[in-house]
């Protein structure tokens, strides 16, 4: 009786071992059209980084939201700006990573011209037709009632192409054209709305220090800032440092050298940048820094 239980106990366990076998290694099973939200954290970063280049080739801001929205994360511009963070620790590509940051730094700027914008506005009814088939409803302020208004805009998108037309009962007069003025797009260039001088002896000599804000004064990751003197080049990126801040970056000046700094990605160009000397209150003479701000407008 005992050695039967013992040949039952051996025959089940060695059935569950294959069928372990199988379905792991033989004929695993596999996940065909999985939601976004389900992916690994490595494949999330990845599927971000796609939305990212795409978005940058397509400026088409809308869509990359919704692409996004498919992970379900809490607040994507954290996640985008931490991921960016992360590519540039683990030595990938800058552009890849610039890319992610840019995207963070766009959606970031979109909502805040959402949360400012209070006043209701007023949307004509336009039809739009693209070489996708696709149509929306873009909004404008509206025209003169008594006048007939054909409107015709070219979004920056590559992916759309459109002809937005508008047409009023006809009047006697010439029919005048207007040609709407999009609002600049998030991303524009960055202006330097700070220059401190730093007398500091328990800094590093010649340290400059560069600071990048968004519109909302918060720090964006993985800014090129782009560094030029007499006979020389440097490149370096904010957030590589994130116990100082996302936006923060330094460098060592050299003394008698003047430098020329401004971002990659459109900005103010810090003109004539030298470490300036200091004195320390018991009259010793040292190399001071120089602290640099660039924000969005």
């Amino acid at each position: 009786m005992r050695r039967f239980l013992w040949s039952v106990l051996l025959a089940l366990l060695a059935g569950i071992g294959l069928g372990l076998i199988y379905s792991w290694s033989i004929s695993p099973k596999r996940i065909n059209n999985a939601d976004p939200v389900s992916l690994r954290a490595d494949f999330k970063d990845q599927y971000r980084s796609v939305i990212a280049a795409a978005y940058q080739a397509t400026g088409n801001l809308p869509r990359a939201q919704a692409r996004l929205s498919l992970l379900n994360d809490s607040d994507p511009v954290e996640t985008l700006n931490a991921q960016a963070q992360r590519m540039l620790a683990s030595s990938e590509t800058f552009e890849r990573a610039d890319q992610v940051a840019a995207l963070a730094s766009a959606l970031e700027g979109n909502t805040s011209q959402e949360s400012t914008s209070g006043l209701p506005r007023s949307t004509p009814t336009v039809e739009v037709l693209n070489n996708l088939g696709n149509i929306f409803t873009p909004t404008f302020p509206p025209p003169p009632s008594d006048i007939p208004v054909v409107l015709t805009e070219t979004p920056p998108s590559l992916e759309t192409q459109a002809t937005i037309m508008e047409t009023q009962p006809a009047a006697t007069e010439d029919i005048p054209r207007l040609t709407s003025t999009p609002t600049s797009p998030p991303g524009e260039p960055f202006a330097l709305s700070g220059q401190e001088t730093i007398c500091d002896a328990n800094l590093p000599d010649g340290l400059l220090q560069v600071l990048v804000l968004n519109p909302n004064r918060r720090q964006i990751a993985g800014i090129e800032i782009v560094l030029t003197w007499d006979g020389g080049k440097e490149q370096f990126f904010t957030g590589l440092k994130p116990e100082l801040g996302n936006g923060y970056a330094d460098y060592i000046m050299t003394a008698d050298t003047t430098y020329t700094i401004q971002l990659a990605r459109g900005s103010d160009v810090a003109l004539g940048i030298t470490a300036p000397t200091c004195q320390s209150p018991d009259g010793e003479s040292f190399l001071g820094g120089i602290k640099l701000t660039f924000q969005q407008p």
